[in-house]
Parts: C-alpha cells; sequence; structure tokens
C-alpha cells in the first residue's frame, strides 16, 4: 500500500472569536494593537491599531510574520476599506535609543491606539499592557494568531515599515535593507562591519556599538512607567 499522500496546511486565518463576545456585550469599537520591529539593528518600531465593525471577518488575515509581502499588502488594502478607525505610529531610533527597545514598543502601541480617531472601549493586545491607557484591555499571548484585530494590526504595522525601509534601502544603499528590513542576518553584519552604521541604526544595540567601537550598555533600569 502506497503512503499517504501529505496534507497540504490550511491557510491560517485568525477568526473574530473573541472579537464576537466582546461585541456581543455590547463593546462597538474594539480595538486590536500590535507592533513590529523590536529585533532589527536599524529603523523604526511601529505599531497599528485597528477597530472593525461588530461582525466583521476577513478570510486570510493572520501573523503578518507567515504572510508574503504581497498577501500583506494585499490585506493592508482591504482592512483598511474594512475598518472602522486604523492608528499607525512610529517610534524612530533617535527614541528607541533613549527609552530602551521594551520601552519604545510599548510607546508605539500607546500612540497607535491614541491615533485611531475613536474613542476604542476595549484593547485586545499581543501579550502586553499599556499601563498608561485608561482603556480596559485583554493581553493576549499569540494574539497575531488567535484575534483578527491583533493579525490586523500586526498586517498593518509592518507593510508600513517595510515600505519604510524600502525607502531607507535607496538612501543607504550598503546595507541591503530591501531584503533583511534591518535584522541583523549575515549581510547586514558583514555590512556593518565594511561601512560602520548609517543614521537609522540604533546606536544602544550591540552589534551597531561594536561596530562603532563602544562598550555594551549596561542592563536598563527597571521602569514602571512607559512615560519617558
Amino acid at each position: 500500500m502506497g503512503a499517504r499522500p501529505a496534507k497540504r496546511p490550511s491557510r491560517a486565518t485568525a477568526a473574530p472569536h473573541l472579537e464576537t463576545l466582546l461585541w456581543r456585550v455590547g463593546i462597538k469599537h474594539l480595538a486590536g494593537v500590535d507592533e513590529v520591529g523590536m529585533g532589527p539593528l536599524a529603523g523604526p518600531v511601529v505599531a497599528a491599531a485597528v477597530v472593525f465593525p461588530p461582525g466583521t471577518h476577513l478570510d486570510g488575515v493572520a501573523d503578518s510574520k507567515v504572510l508574503t509581502a504581497q498577501a500583506r499588502e494585499r490585506l493592508d488594502v482591504e482592512i483598511r476599506r474594512r475598518a472602522v478607525a486604523v492608528g499607525i505610529a512610529i517610534v524612530e531610533p533617535e527614541e528607541i535609543d533613549r527609552v530602551n527597545i521594551y520601552w519604545a514598543g510599548i510607546l508605539a502601541m500607546q500612540r497607535a491606539a491614541q491615533g485611531l480617531g475613536v474613542q476604542p472601549q476595549h484593547l485586545l493586545i499581543d501579550a502586553r499592557r499599556l499601563r498608561e491607557l485608561s482603556v480596559e484591555q485583554t493581553r493576549i499571548v499569540k494574539g497575531d494568531e488567535l484575534s483578527l484585530s491583533i493579525a490586523a494590526a500586526s498586517i498593518l504595522a509592518k507593510t508600513e515599515r517595510d515600505r519604510r525601509m524600502l525607502t531607507y534601502d535607496a538612501e543607504y544603499p550598503a546595507y541591503g535593507f530591501a531584503q533583511h528590513k534591518g535584522y541583523p542576518v549575515r549581510q547586514h553584519l558583514a555590512a556593518l562591519a565594511a561601512h560602520g552604521p548609517c543614521p537609522i541604526h540604533r546606536r544602544s544595540f550591540a552589534p551597531v556599538r561594536e561596530a562603532l567601537g563602544l562598550p555594551p550598555l549596561p542592563p536598563w533600569p527597571v521602569r514602571t512607567s512607559s512615560v519617558p
């Protein structure tokens, strides 16, 4: 008997199960929030917040990391078309270096939620809590896999950041930003060693400091507030 052919994986879709529970109890302006760009050595952290009308379902929306660039671009258009409100926030490298990368991600998500143009009644957030916002919040581990709104936010944030890195690639062509988007791959580390950092490199990150001949920074002090 021949072996059974392997099943093709089904296309992942983050369903609105969590959203539906909240919509049913009268929460109309429910925002999913997520950030991208925590790991790169260069470029900004970008966050997005998305509010969909109750009852929304979008096939193919999933964690931005598992989607192709073409799929993200297509979904970016559809998400913006279907959303009640969208907020995008950017934290540039200079601010990342000033507040540290963890708090840069928090600040980006807070600003995205504040930039929606509508007052959210509840936030769904990928494994974080935004303590400076007096809005009911639900932290969801792997939220970009499980929540339609968070997954949509991750797609918008990723698409926005990738566009910015393509612009930087034209401005600083020696580093290959179009290929790796600033992540510490071998090509990027080699360019960093050969050319030194460019203006969008994060000076607080160890490989960049090493390229500058600087020692690693000491551990950041614990803070209870994300306000710099």
